[in-house]
């Protein structure tokens, strides 16, 4: 199977997944999810099976477990709403941007979601605040995990009957290693607690880049997947997942990582999305800039979420900028998406100083 990688920091890229990757990891998740309901299983399947994170969470594994699929057609929330309500799903996979329309949702109270037992949350980071509103509106359980396209694409996972640890992409699969690497010397490991880029081993890496070799060799070194992506490990042995290297923003110096910035805006009531980037800056090198998506019937002003940030973050990590606006960009199955702003604020430099 030819997977292509999303292409939010680049161009995509065909990830060579066998048969014996996708059974895998297939085996990998079911083993992670434990017994099934003697019932019968339902999964509302509301994101496309041409994504990796729906491949595996929902058709693969559904369909390992003898459930029943519930299929929808494409992401609307009414639609999302009224199958829980009358098709009583127990499983459903899906991204912190749907989990997060529901919550805010007016109206909720006209429909019954108590079927669900357990939500997987892929495809990107999930914040602590949705999980925790989701969880208290139905009662379920709602745990994060972490793959790329490359892996088939689960990795880690948050474990469904023990400890969630916030912010955590949970343990690693079985089956699967993970190393934190040195940013800068990728075959040395990192202490416990420190960050570096983390490296997968496991039966579901890829076979490698279609007709690429010379990425192949980039990403797989000495049966390591180097995953582009920043974090660490506690001592227990949970993941934490900081940013992609590609998003670090480099600033006087220092790393800056998106997600910290993004988390702490988050936590403003009357903030629905953000994301943030890195544009020039000719003192700092580069600086960080959010962009935000307000609640509906949110008045805060672009200053006032300024001193927002201004309180909750340290000084290097303060947003020079923070632009509100009425929609962000958005992937296929909703995962916010970087590249466009980045284009777009490129555009408008290069228009500036032509």
């Amino acid at each position: 199977l030819l997977q292509y990688t999303g292409g939010t920091t680049g161009t995509p890229k065909g990830a060579m997944l066998t048969h014996a990757n996708i059974s895998a990891n297939t085996q990998q998740v079911r083993l992670w999810v434990g017994d099934a309901d003697p019932v019968g299983e339902r999964f509302l399947c509301a994101i496309p099976f041409f994504h990796v994170f729906a491949m595996t969470a929902a058709m693969n594994l559904g369909i390992s477990m003898g459930a029943e699929l519930i299929l929808l057609p494409r992401f609307d929330l009414e639609d999302v709403l009224k199958t829980i309500d009358s098709r009583h799903p127990t499983l459903f996979p899906a991204v912190p941007t749907i989990f997060n329309a529901i919550t805010i949702f007016d109206g909720l109270d006209r429909y019954d979601l108590s079927s669900i037992r357990y939500c997987i949350s892929g495809g990107a980071p999930l914040p602590a605040a949705v999980k925790a509103s989701f969880e208290e509106l139905t009662g379920c359980v709602v745990v994060e995990g972490y793959g790329l396209s490359e892996t088939s694409p689960v990795v880690a996972c948050n474990p469904t009957d023990a400890e969630n640890k916030p912010d955590s992409i949970g343990l690693p699969l079985p089956w699967t290693e993970v190393e934190i690497r040195n940013i800068d010397k990728s075959d040395v490991s990192v202490p416990v607690g420190d960050r570096g880029e983390l490296a997968v081993k496991g039966p579901q890496v890829m076979a490698g880049y279609w007709n690429n070799p010379a990425e192949t060799s980039k990403t797989i070194r000495d049966g390591w997947l180097m995953t582009g992506d920043v974090g660490h490990v506690d001592e227990d042995g949970y993941l934490f997942l900081t940013d992609r290297l590609k998003d670090v923003i480099f600033c006087s110096g220092f790393k800056v990582y998106p997600r910290i910035i993004e988390d702490a805006l988050y936590r403003h009531p009357e903030v629905d999305e953000v994301t943030v980037i890195g544009i020039p800056d000719e003192y700092r090198g580069e600086t960080p800039k959010a962009f935000v998506k307000l609640k509906s019937g949110a008045s805060v002003s672009e200053d006032e979420l300024l001193d927002f940030a201004e309180k909750n973050l340290n000084p290097i990590e303060r947003p020079a900028e923070i632009e509100i606006r009425d929609e962000l960009p958005k992937t296929m199955i909703g995962k916010l998406s970087k590249k466009e702003l980045v284009s777009e604020h490129r555009q408008q430099q290069e228009e500036r100083t032509s």
